[in-house]
């Protein structure tokens, strides 16, 4: 499929990749990971055919069709749907020369382009294109919307949904979830499983890789190597390696101490000359191995709060929306919010504390005494976005906002940190809040042409400089990097130098929206760690699984209106959604009206041998299904036995070499296994909630 010679690669001065050497199936899912900056979407780059390598060769085999996803997105007057549509380019062809046949009245035309289309089998095209868009987060309204009505990362969506539209044996994603909510990611699995033909994906996300990939190409420090299994397994495969080569390392020194020793002490002595020069030779010869560096060693903090009080903030009987002419719908570009956001951002989104007006309170407590109450925006024409919403927040709360994109997560951080005005009801504050809050436009809200040290002589102008590069040189901003701007800068390291700022103010309400889009694997696991061990309170907007399972430990759906509890963990959740997603044909059918309902008469009481042989009855039509789950349980256990076996077998890198054949058809015995483990799991949960009730 795709074959990789001693390939190599350069961007300007700087050596990404060299001397990679791999061999990807079909029907393989590869997760390409490495750090920022090692090469993962240059190599994608190369693959599209808009990159030459510098040295060896990249084959894939001809006519191969490839898809992926558009970086930009024109502002055009065609609809969502319609755009979504031609990413499959014969067929929208055929669907636009139907139309035009049509306008022109032309029955030869029409009959030509009909047969075309019944070809093709884009009569259903129409609801495919209606899938994609409903799995990313679309409502059906937004459907006939054109496509410069919608705001960037609704364009990203929409970029996506074409490349999923278009029929290809390869599929290239570049951080595929970063613009999607929690409920397009685990969507956008359940479709990624059932592709047919060969992916690629580029995700610093590892459950979203967990959930996707059999196979992980590493890149690291210019070399690429391959391994068999997901992400936990590649990590488990890969420490096992670090473990081997550190253990051989330690034993290299020991030899090579010991025949130093021996040449040290009888070089000069004409008996042991030859000795002394044969245990030379053997050091010369010795493998070389370099001991283990750690991997991952950037550490951060989020510093203890100065005060705890308790409760922090308080929203009481709130709507939350936005005033008139401010509101951004379901991908609805607004420039008014844009700009007061970004207004708002550059304070907020570096550590705000609540708003100044402090003027009567007093100390820490439950009454409302102790509290700012922030006035009201006007209610004439303002959007409302969430209704009645009661909610609070205690130094120890870790709570995860969970929920699809648009119904109202970021309207109710921002009702939180005061950006939004409550519509109705009251926001109370108490006087000692301090609240970090990382906003989606955070990034964006630094200034150019500015160095972290402006930034943070802003905030700190007595700190000195000393101080100023002490406390960034915590966060990697190292020597003269602490001084460069922030023009160049990557967006990881944007997102890094943000929360540094956020962390400097000790807050004790931290609010993050969606604060991993920029960061790699490492960073993300060193938030991880620090959020996990912060003191104060914490709310989190998160499309990353690991992230929000590392760190909270409540989880609320925003949805229809409202916020509400979530009773469960985040596998609960995914298994919620896909039982919502089948019951929702079933819901949409029309009811009958309640009047043309006859009322039926009371059931008589049934005697207790009449319940014993319902319920012997009950028991006789379940027994199949019964059954049939003990066989699918039994299956699933032999699968994953064998896929175990052939993990370990295809972990072998000689296996590639020496017999590439053999490699092929366990490759293919795996595919199949997975795919059939796919279908059995499927069964099982519906058997189990057939029998369930």
């Amino acid at each position: 499929m795709l074959s990789l010679r001693n390939f190599a690669l350069r961007r300007g001065e700087h050596l990404l990749l060299s001397g990679v050497d791999a061999t990807l199936y079909p029907g393989w899912r590869i997760g390409v990971v490495g750090r920022n900056g090692c090469g993962k979407s240059s190599l994608f780059a190369v693959v599209r055919g808009e990159l030459e390598p510098d040295t060896g060769a990249l084959d894939l085999p001809a006519g191969l069709r490839i898809a992926s996803v558009l970086q930009e997105t024109p502002a055009l007057d065609e609809s969502a749907i319609d755009y979504v549509l031609g990413g499959d380019a014969a067929l929208y062809d055929a669907v636009l020369a139907e139309r035009r046949a049509g306008a022109a009245d032309d029955p030869v035309a029409a009959a030509d382009a009909h047969h075309g289309i019944d070809e093709l089998g884009a009569y259903a095209a129409n609801a495919r294109a209606g899938r994609l868009l409903h799995g990313l987060g679309f409502a059906a309204s937004t459907h006939e919307t054109p496509v410069r009505a919608f705001s960037g990362g609704w364009r990203v969506r929409l970029n996506l949904a074409r490349a999923l539209m278009c029929p290809s044996d390869l599929l290239l994603l570049d951080e595929p979830t970063n613009h999607l909510d929690l409920d397009a990611v685990l969507w956008l699995e359940e479709w990624l499983r059932r592709y047919p033909g060969t992916l690629l994906v580029i995700s610093h996300d590892r459950e979203f890789l967990d959930g996707v990939v059999d196979h992980v190409l590493h890149l690291h420090e210019g070399k690429g190597k391959l391994y068999s299994g997901n992400f936990t397994s590649f990590e488990r495969q890969r420490n096992e390696h670090l473990r081997q080569q550190q253990i051989a390392h330690e034993k290299e020194q020991a030899v090579r101490a010991h025949l130093q020793s021996f040449v040290d002490r009888f070089r000069a002595k004409a008996s042991k000359a030859k000795q002394a020069q044969s245990r030379l030779k053997r050091i010369e010869k010795l493998a070389g191995t370099e001991a283990v560096r750690a991997e991952s060693p950037f550490r951060f903090e989020f510093a203890k709060p100065d005060k705890l009080p308790n409760p922090l903030v308080r929203l009481r009987g709130v709507d939350c929306g936005y005033p008139p002419d401010t509101r951004v719908g379901a991908g609805a570009a607004s420039a008014a919010t844009a700009a007061s956001a970004a207004a708002a951002g550059g304070k907020a989104a570096v550590g705000a504390e609540a708003p100044p007006a402090r003027a009567g309170a007093s100390g820490a407590g439950d009454d409302a005494d102790s509290f700012r109450i922030a006035g009201a925006a006007p209610r004439d024409t303002a959007s409302v976005i969430l209704q009645g919403v009661g909610f609070g927040l205690e130094p120890g709360d870790r709570i995860a906002l969970l929920g699809p994109n648009g119904a109202g997560k970021s309207t109710l951080v921002k009702t939180l940190v005061g950006e939004l005005a409550p519509l109705s009801g009251e926001r109370l504050v108490h006087p000692e809040l301090r609240i970090g809050y990382f906003a989606q436009h955070t990034v964006e809200a630094l200034r150019e042409g500015a160095s972290p040290v402006d930034h943070l002589r802003e905030l700190a102008p007595g700190l000195g400089e000393q101080g100023w590069r002490n406390y960034l040189g915590r966060w990697n901003f190292i020597g003269d990097r602490a001084f460069e701007t922030v023009d160049n800068f990557s967006g990881g390291e944007r997102a890094r130098l943000a929360l540094a700022l956020i962390a400097f103010e000790k807050p004790n309400l931290l609010l993050l929206d969606e604060p991993t889009n920029h960061l790699d694997m490492d960073m993300r696991e060193a938030l991880a760690e620090a959020l996990a061990e912060f003191e104060g309170a914490l709310v989190l907007v998160s499309h990353d699984r690991h992230l929000i399972g590392m760190v909270c430990d409540r989880f609320c759906r925003v949805a229809d209106g409202k916020i509400e509890d979530f009773d469960g963990d985040l596998d609960d959740y995914a298994t919620w959604l896909r039982r919502r997603d089948r019951a929702a044909p079933v819901a949409a059918k029309p009811e009958p009206a309640a009047a043309a309902v006859p009322q039926a008469a009371p059931e008589p009481a049934l005697s207790d041998k009449e319940r014993r042989r319902i319920a012997a009855e009950a028991r006789e039509r379940e027994r199949p299904l019964r059954n049939r789950l003990k066989r699918v349980e039994t299956r699933l256990e032999a699968i994953g036995a064998e896929l175990a076996k052939l993990e370990q077998a295809l972990a072998s890198v000689d296996l590639y070499a020496t017999d590439p054949a053999r490699a092929r058809e366990l490759a293919h015995d795996q595919a199949r296994l997975l795919q059939e483990k796919d279908g059995l799991e499927s069964e099982w949960l519906e058997l189990s909630e057939t029998l369930d009730g």
